[in-house]
């Protein structure tokens, strides 16, 4: 059921798209520099060059990234059909007072005070929930290897802060994971293709000793890393573990989360993990979409506009799939019992640590 509620939608966007190419125009915006396919776009181009320029350092993969793709989440998750909440409409921003002292929502205070600094300090109009998405979206424009996210415009203002305990914790057991999802919309396929973003992701809390430590040895770039890492036996904690939904990491530097762990090795999930491992076009398109019903939750998407052409074309992906240096393919903890794990090369040399993300 839920397979069929996605499709709906990326039929619907797909139809929107086709009408307006079919029917209209491109528009030429007041700038003199950019057309769009309907005039209201034009408006986010100087907002897209001032987050490239000021927000995200350049246009760089860093710290801003991962914390406004962590946004994007923890604020759109925040729906229920039974328990409320408005999805991804900015209540977090709107309602930082409430929302930011969920416990699931330790740490994004930081990156909520900044976008919402942002925002007043550049006269930004557009409302808080189409600004987390919009500037999720940039953001993981500048990650090699990633997808090009869609953005649809016209969210309203939240009228409430969502409930709390809608935000999954890595400490979840994956049956409470996958209903949380489930009774957001979200099947387990979407779950694992979310957890995608994880490839350029870090955790500053689980361990506050070691802040801005990675799920995977290549925090800045969107590959299929972190499904291979998640997946090698764990030997050890990288700060001074184990703490409260941590598991043991097969790298030093690196932190594993205990959801992602269980949810690697769970037989409701574990082929489809499998399944991303050196499948970078499956991973872009799986993420693409689940990141795209992620980002409508709560709202008609015919009541929106289609702006994702202002969205930059993200560079091709770095490297190859791989195993860390020092590792086998026997540290492998095979899950899926439909189909053996892709045969990989381990990168030659020592065992190393993985450097933390250096903080913003």
């Amino acid at each position: 059921m839920f397979s069929k509620r996605l499709s709906s939608i990326v039929f619907t966007l797909g139809a929107i798209r086709a009408a307006h190419g079919a029917l209209t125009r491109r528009v030429a915006c007041a700038d003199g520099v950019h057309t769009a396919s309907n005039e209201a776009c034009c408006a986010l181009f100087p907002i897209v060059d001032l987050l490239e320029s000021d927000f995200f350092d350049g246009g760089e993969c860093g710290e801003e990234v991962h914390e406004s793709l962590r946004l994007t989440f923890h604020d759109a998750i925040g729906f229920s059909p039974t328990k409320g909440g408005g999805g991804a409409d900015g209540s977090i921003i709107v309602f930082e007072d409430t929302e930011v002292n969920f416990h699931a929502n330790l740490g994004i205070d930081e990156i909520v005070d900044a976008q919402k600094s942002f925002m007043a300090n550049n006269n930004i109009t557009i409302t808080p929930g189409d600004f987390i998405q919009l500037a999720g979206a940039v953001g993981v424009s500048n990650c090699p290897g990633a997808p090009r996210l869609n953005f649809l415009m016209g969210r309203p203002l939240p009228v409430a802060a969502s409930p709390d305990l809608l935000v999954p914790e890595p400490f979840d057991t994956v049956d409470s994971i996958l209903a949380r999802f489930s009774d957001a919309g979200f099947d387990a396929a979407e779950v694992v293709a979310l957890l995608a973003s994880h490839t350029i992701a870090a955790a500053d809390h689980v361990d506050p000793t070691i802040p801005g430590t990675p799920f995977d040895s290549t925090p800045f770039i969107f590959d299929s890393q972190f499904f291979i890492e998640t997946q090698l036996r764990g030997t050890l904690f990288p700060g001074n573990g184990p703490n409260q939904g941590e598991v043991e990491s097969p790298l030093g530097g690196e932190i594993r989360l205990q959801s992602d762990s269980e949810l690697a090795r769970d037989s409701r999930t574990a082929c489809e993990w499998q399944s991303m491992v050196g499948n970078q076009a499956k991973m872009q398109s799986s993420f693409q979409a689940a990141m795209l019903k992620l980002s409508v939750l709560g709202h008609n998407v015919n009541n929106l506009i289609d702006c994702s052409e202002v969205i930059p074309v993200p560079r091709p992906v770095v490297g190859t799939p791989h195993l860390p240096a020092g590792q086998v393919q026997s540290d492998i903890e095979q899950a899926c019992a439909t189909s053996a794990f892709p045969t990989l090369m381990a990168d030659p040399g020592p065992a190393t640590s993985v450097a933390p993300v250096p903080p913003s």
